[in-house]
């Protein structure tokens, strides 16, 4: 800890900037960034969760802005985590599979070749806010490469646990084997322990305006419960009949969870709900809510659709599919903006996490240094305008354990087509009828298909999007 202290010292001794003489470092926002992993559109109560309790983070979408059809840019984790850090799409990045990813050799495609790591030549939001003369603090989980790609390799002063691995690789309890991050006491609760990091940052910071960014390793598997939760939970699910007793539907070659039932996932939702609302605390408690702005997040959909021989966690019902999925159950994630200047309202516009970047900076009075796939969400927020975009893509060429299989999905106003690159198969569906996407209108609708399908190839090449291959040994005998 005698580091981190000198760290924070160091801090209070970085030079003061200003760009363009427009704003100084005191009357430019903070902003307090949450990322947490796996978590479904339907886990928080301001959602639709009737299980899992969320209070504190159901008091800040009363009091923010809560989206209704914000996106991950992917359905699995590096990817989004990259285009949050960039403000630039994952086939753009050609980081399109969570690090290092998987690529069996028995299937009827081959994967594309990805990186492994945030390249060094991107010029990362902290590393933006950094130059303006934001402090700049990250927790948790990483996963954008290993050393020499870690947190403090692309603009953060201080990293408090965050390495290579996409779980804690000791789980959630100490001793946590993570490479930055001391052990604390036996049996401590790392989501608690992120908080406090977090909170240590906000009481011994430096005068200039910050970039916080907590990133919990909750929900992501091992699912280890909140101790001090677990209990109420069980106490929940058995009254509503659900205890361990998950539903299942057939999806491809998966099973899909279709209602929340993991008591052991509910603690964790609660442990995660209950820091949250202690780090909102602090700000509060320290003067900063006035001029902080408070992003909070999932990096892809809820961890619902597994292989049949595993059971996923959670659910995230009516949506279809999960984690991996192309499908609205895995790119549709919740999201929650709160700041001083931001009226309590509910946007159904459609946004992505490649969005984050180019709206902080413009927040913060910030021009971009590099070209970003993203577009501001300062008007929308503000109530100025709405967005000029005429499509999201998600370009998924990996094989998953989800059970998906490559594809790519684009929404254009309501209409969304799935594609499958296997058997070149396409989905159509009416998100503002069908959010579930049951009702596939692919057969009756094939002027529409191929427009969707064109603007769909238009996207994936000007962002330089990589193909799986045929496999040449596809079906032969070992």
């Amino acid at each position: 800890m005698k580091e981190t202290h000198l760290r924070f010292v160091l801090l209070l001794l970085l030079p003061i900037f200003s760009i363009g003489g427009s704003c100084n470092e005191q009357e430019r926002p903070n902003f307090v960034f949450v990322l947490v992993d796996d978590l479904g559109y339907m886990d928080l109560g301001c959602y639709g969760s009737t299980l899992y309790e969320t209070p504190h983070l159901d008091q800040l979408a009363s009091k923010g802005v809560r989206f209704t059809s914000a996106y991950a840019s992917c359905p699995v984790c590096s990817p989004t985590r990259a285009s949050i850090m960039t403000g630039k799409l994952p086939s753009t990045l050609n980081i399109t599979d969570w690090i290092p990813g998987s690529d069996p050799k028995g299937r009827k495609l081959l994967g594309p070749e990805d990186l492994h790591a945030l390249p060094d030549a991107e010029t990362t939001l902290a590393e933006s806010l950094k130059s303006a003369g934001y402090q700049t603090f990250f927790a948790g989980k990483w996963h954008l490469g290993g050393e020499g790609s870690y947190p403090e390799d692309h603009g953060f002063d201080i990293n408090m646990g965050g390495h290579h691995k996409g779980s804690p690789p000791g789980g959630y309890y100490a001793p946590y084997k993570n490479p930055t991050l001391t052990d604390g006491p036996e049996g401590e609760y790392l989501p608690d322990r992120l908080t406090d990091e977090s909170i240590s940052f906000l009481e011994n910071r430096g005068d200039q305006p910050f970039l916080l960014f907590l990133s919990y390793y909750t929900v992501h598997t091992p699912i280890q419960a909140s101790k001090r939760h677990l209990a109420d939970a069980e106490a929940r699910g058995k009254q509503a009949g659900v205890i361990d007793k998950p539903m299942l539907e057939t999806e491809r070659e998966g099973v899909t969870v279709t209602q929340q039932y993991n008591p052991a996932y509910a603690s964790m939702v609660k442990a995660m709900d209950e820091n949250v609302g202690r780090l909102l605390a602090a700000i509060e408690d320290l003067n900063l809510d006035d001029n902080t702005i408070v992003v909070f997040t999932s990096d892809n959909g809820g961890l619902s659709t597994l292989y049949a021989e595993r059971v996923a966690p959670t659910s995230v019902r009516p949506l279809r599919g999960g984690k991996g999925w192309c499908y609205e159950g895995g790119i549709r994630v919740p999201l929650i903006i709160q700041g001083p200047e931001l009226s309590a309202r509910e946007i159904d516009v459609p946004v992505s996490s490649i969005d984050f970047y180019p709206t902080m900076l413009e927040l913060a009075g910030i021009k971009s240094q590099s070209s970003l796939d993203g577009v501001s969400l300062a008007a929308l927020l503000k109530k100025e305008q709405d967005l000029d975009r005429d499509a999201l893509f998600w370009h998924y060429p990996h094989y998953h354990g989800s059970a998906w299989t490559p594809g790519a999905a684009i929404r254009v106003g309501d209409h969304k087509l799935v594609e499958f690159y296997e058997d070149e198969t396409y989905e159509l569906y009416d998100l503002a009828s069908d959010p579930g996407e049951r009702n596939n209108l692919a057969e009756g609708n094939p002027e529409l298909v191929q427009v969707l399908k064109a603007r769909l190839r238009e996207l994936q090449t000007s962002s330089g999007a990589q193909f799986p291959k045929a496999n040449p040994n596809y079906g032969m005998a070992e």
